[in-house]
């Protein structure tokens, strides 16, 4: 399942800073130990900061989801940046968007982070809770309040502001300190001298219980646990408490029934204060308990019998539960996760891998590796082969002067080859237009980085994962880099038919589409350059006809694909130059034609003749065309699509959307002429921007290279 983790760190991520800031944070170690927890049990997981760029990044990581496709899961663990009951921002923003997520609902974390309200419900459903006041100023009438009292915030957790008071002018002191600190009423709650416990729940359901933790005050009935105990030196824990079981099990069902009438969801932990007289009161109700190992609330889950990789998995799965009924059977949600799934654990290497993978795709991208650069291509080979060396892979060089050159790497050289990566190297942007490497949280940005250095970057680090998994000296694998994609494969072409007849399976990792756009056809491409030219000087009149015939003409050519889905028409580099008086004219102009299949091609090429055929009769203008076919069209083969389909049981597996995809443009693989299983777009998913530019999503180089890595592994 897809799993984003929520959590928020960048708290300058928003418009305006105003109102109440947040004070309580996740220790990044948390989140990551939450995270892992979620991937070992083979989740595919994100990690977001939930400031205000968290719907874009939900959105390229878990989007909209298709008829058939598993829906993702929310991983909430944030607390919201600022203002009231921010406990809610981002539950609330998960509503409106349609995903679903662990935790309570809005109502149910504003009813429990706001501490008046949450007595108020628990007295009128005859729980017990301590008497209280609430204040909003210094000097309102306090006389009615009965010592000793504990001043708190109304609307705050983690002991935030409490204090112990035992009369009127420290009582003052502390509701000033609160709602001047706060900017929120002042709770005064009459103070139980006794011991402290909490319950931890788990579930909806039933709801589960964990064993009674109590909070260690060394004998002291009047001590508290302050924010600084939590967060600097916590006070011990004792779990099972050393209460008796019939104490114990009141507590449990108070605390269950406190949980009920809130109407909370999934987990939470209860804060109980037991008085001398062994009466139960309920102080409050953390609805986002802490996931800080060493807190209350894992502590006592491991008693119950959940580690921390368990525990994370539980909440997980009682949450899906709730949302997507039977499933996931409640009695495969308890089990504690599986340290061996051999798919979790490639996963998380390549993401431990990730910062280096993008340190060779900067290296790359920042490359110039334009067609006719021979030198930058050449060095960026240089790159890969270092890489591939590395691993068990020689290389054989195939010598280009006009290009760089053409290069194959195998670690089974002179024998067939499980798969064969074809990936082109070069690209048409000239240094002038080059963009270098630029990192943002979402997006990797650069030329040629979608196209093909992601794919790069990413069969890499494929490659990588099977080598740590020991699965890579079980295949044979051929990799070609070619260095002439830009002009149509002019000097591969032989080369890729050649290593194409020893390969069981052709793969390229061409960016995908933000569909997950898997490529299982490409058009054909055929290119031709229409000339005409002045060549009766003797009238004005012929320098208008010219022209008007040469705009007359590239509009009929056009024109022939008008209304037809499988194939197109496109003029490019149009240039027209005339004079009057000098009475010259010349235009050209060169037609690309993407076509579907060698018989519409010829039927295409059969009426660009006619159309001109009349044309070179003319006394008046001389017309010429030449050129003709570059690259075949890539029709969709039965294997082809076995092999697709054979990925998307992959795919499903960790949860990588992926969907069938015919690419107008042409490509190397194109050049392949046997039937055999071929795939392209198997890289990062991207696009290209409205400048020549192009970027990609940044997790997707995690998810498409395990992807590559399972399927040359089975």
């Amino acid at each position: 399942m897809k799993v984003a983790l929520i959590y928020n760190k960048d708290i300058s991520g928003v418009i305006n800073t105003f109102g109440m800031q947040n004070k309580e944070f996740y220790n990044e170690q948390t989140v990551k130990k939450v995270a892992d927890s979620l991937e070992k049990a083979g989740h595919n997981v994100a990690v977001l900061d939930g400031n205000k760029q968290i719907i874009e990044r939900l959105e390229n990581f878990m989007p909209r989801v298709n008829e058939g496709e598993q829906m993702g899961m929310i991983f909430n663990m944030a607390y919201g940046i600022q203002g009231e009951s921010r406990y809610t921002h981002i539950p609330s923003m998960l509503e409106m968007l349609g995903l679903p997520y662990v935790g309570s609902s809005p109502s149910g974390h504003a009813l429990a982070l706001d501490k008046v309200l949450t007595k108020i419900i628990w007295k009128n459903n005859g729980l017990p809770t301590p008497d209280f006041w609430v204040f909003n100023s210094h000097d309102e009438d306090m006389s009615s309040v009965k010592f000793p009292v504990i001043v708190k915030p109304k609307m705050e957790s983690v002991s935030f502001g409490l204090k112990v008071v035992y009369n009127q002018e420290d009582l003052r002191e502390a509701v000033h300190f609160i709602v001047a600190e706060f900017g929120q009423q002042a709770l005064v709650e009459q103070f139980i001298r006794g011991k402290e416990f909490c319950v931890g729940l788990i579930g909806n359901s039933p709801v589960e219980s964990f064993p009674v933790l109590e909070i260690d005050l060394e004998g002291d009935p009047d001590a508290i646990q302050t924010v600084d105990d939590k967060q600097g030196k916590p006070k011990r824990k004792v779990c099972p408490a050393h209460i008796s079981e019939e104490l114990s099990a009141k507590m449990q069902k108070i605390s269950i029934e406190a949980f009920k009438a809130l109407n909370l969801r999934d987990f939470a932990r209860v804060d109980i204060r037991l008085d001398e007289d062994d009466n139960i009161y309920l102080l409050e109700i953390n609805s986002m308990a802490s996931l800080g190992e060493t807190g209350s609330y894992p502590t006592a889950a491991k008693v119950a019998g959940y580690n921390f990789e368990a525990l994370v998995n539980k909440m997980l799965d009682v949450a899906s539960v709730r949302y997507f009924t039977n499933t996931l059977p409640q009695a495969e949600a308890s089990k504690p996760v599986a340290k061996s799934n051999p798919t979790a654990r490639m996963r998380t290497f390549i993401k431990t891998r990730q910062q280096r993978t993008e340190k060779l795709l900067k290296q790359l991208v920042d490359t110039d590796t334009y067609v006719r650069n021979v030198e930058g291509v050449n060095y960026c080979s240089g790159i890969i082969s270092s890489e591939l060396s590395q691993m068990g892979f020689t290389q054989e060089v195939h010598p280009q002067l006009e290009v760089g050159n053409i290069l194959y790497f195998s670690n089974s050289f002179n024998q067939d080859v499980d798969y064969l990566i074809i990936q082109p190297l070069d690209n048409r942007i000239k240094l002038a237009k080059h963009e270098n490497y630029n990192e943002q949280e979402q997006y990797l940005e650069g030329t040629g980085i979608w196209e093909n250095k992601g794919g790069i970057a990413i069969f890499i680090s494929a490659l990588q994962a099977l080598k740590f998994s020991r699965n890579l000296r079980k295949l044979k694998i051929g990799i070609l880099l070619i260095t002439d994609s830009s002009i149509d494969g002019r000097y591969s072409k032989a080369i890729i038919q050649q290593k194409t007849e020893k390969a069981k399976a052709v793969i390229s990792l061409s960016g995908s589409s933000k569909s997950g756009g898997m490529i299982l056809s490409r058009s054909g491409s055929a290119l031709y350059r229409i000339e005409t030219k002045l060549i009766k000087k003797d009238n004005p009149e012929n320098v208008s006809a010219t022209a008007m015939n040469f705009n007359k003409t590239l509009a009929s050519i056009t024109d022939i694909s008008h209304n037809d889905s499988n194939n197109i028409i496109a003029p490019y580099n149009i240039e027209f130059t005339s004079n009057i008086f000098k009475m010259t004219a010349y235009g050209s102009a060169g037609i690309s034609i993407r076509y579907n299949s060698p018989e519409k091609l010829d039927e295409i090429e059969k009426k660009i003749k006619k159309i001109l055929a009349a044309q070179k009769r003319s006394k008046i203008f001389q017309v010429k065309i030449e050129g003709g076919l570059k690259r075949p069209a890539m029709a969709v083969s039965t294997k082809s699509k076995q092999f697709y389909d054979s990925i998307c049981d992959l795919a499903k597996k960790i949860d990588v959307r992926i969907s069938e995809e015919h690419r107008w443009s042409s490509a190397d693989i194109c050049h392949i002429n046997k039937d055999m299983p071929i795939i392209d777009g198997l890289g990062p998913v991207g696009e290209y921007l409205p400048s020549d530019n192009e970027r990609i999503i940044r997790h997707s180089l995690i998810e498409r290279a395990l992807l590559l890595a399972l399927v040359l592994k089975y």
